[in-house]
């Protein structure tokens, strides 16, 4: 594993007429590989997504090896207990019922309460390696006038690091699937497929999210009068979900919730509500969005050598 050693510049944005919405959030940080540019961690101490029990059980399974698993309450991730993969897997189903009751008696919770085995994902979601694409990310949706917390965000969890086609059809760095990159200008043919190509995948995925997830986002929200800002973080993580599981399925999760405000609230219920095909693979997503981006903190942080304040320059 690469080792990256940081120097972090903490960009203290000017706003000027032409700023974008997002240059606040910007931090530049130095290291062995040379200057990155990526998005700041503070909308989410903000609002302390940061002490939310999803968010720290992603972050656990992320750098937690395959031969590992954790025990967790499904509704709210709260973890129980570490088990060893193999140990787990050679039990029967009915040793495998009788374990989970005497953990819901031990933990005093409902006899009824669904408990998750989640094992361990360091071997995928490969941090190191994916980290040098961010800048390069960011830069690529600010060319296209859209805020680049998308594309940090897509990079960190979608195939981090790494050029694989998922079961579904969707390739490349940010994992469209062939007619969402047809439609938004990519060619995808048995000879060529330019998905795999960095710069051309991000501009379609940023054309996917100003055209299409973020203006769906905007219907479903209007359609039940929430107001919202779009540079709140619940708004980001909003839009992510119609990213991952279209604007069918996530209008279904809203209009079962009937929510009366957007907030982080709302985000959470649909952590813990399913509808139509939103199901647990939809919940979990914009947890593993929050996990990865503190796990990039962290990876900043804890090898940084010196933190210093300075303003971010523009250079366009």
């Amino acid at each position: 594993m690469r080792l990256l050693l940081f120097s972090l510049v903490v960009s203290v944005s000017v706003f000027s007429q032409s700023a974008k919405s997002w240059d606040h959030e910007k931090i530049e940080v130095k290291d062995n590989l040379g200057s990155n540019v990526m998005i700041g961690p503070d909308a989410i101490f903000k609002d302390q997504w940061q002490v939310l029990p999803q968010a720290m059980f992603w972050k656990q399974i992320m750098k937690l090896s395959p031969d590992s698993c954790l025990i967790n309450v499904a509704a709210t991730r709260d973890v129980l207990l570490k088990l060893d993969c193999k140990k787990w897997n050679e039990q029967t189903e009915v040793q495998k019922g009788l374990f989970k009751d005497s953990l819901r008696k031990l933990n005093n919770l409902l006899q009824g309460e669904q408990l998750f085995v989640t094992s361990g994902k360091s071997d995928f979601y490969l941090f190191d390696d994916v980290y040098p694409s961010i800048s390069r990310g960011v830069s690529a949706f600010e060319l296209h006038g859209v805020d680049p917390w998308y594309a940090q965000a897509i990079l960190l969890i979608e195939s981090p690091g790494q050029l694989k086609k998922s079961c579904a059809g969707a390739y490349g760095p940010f994992q469209l699937m062939p007619g969402v990159a047809r439609a938004q200008g990519l060619v995808v043919t048995k000879t060529l497929d330019e998905r795999m190509d960095f710069d051309l995948s991000a501009k379609g995925s940023a054309r996917l999210i100003s055209r299409i997830c973020i203006p769906e986002a905007k219907k479903i929200l209007n359609a039940h009068h929430l107001s919202y800002n779009e540079s709140d973080l619940w708004f980001r993580l909003f839009v992510m979900h119609v990213y991952h599981a279209g604007a069918m399925n996530v209008r279904a999760v809203v209009d079962k919730i009937d929510p009366k405000v957007g907030s982080q609230e709302l985000i959470i219920k649909m952590w813990q509500t399913s509808a139509a095909a939103f199901g647990n693979s939809s919940q979990n997503y914009s947890q593993l969005v929050l996990a990865s981006q503190l796990i990039l903190n962290d990876m900043v942080s804890e090898n940084s050598r010196k933190y210093i304040a300075t303003a971010f320059v523009d250079k366009k």
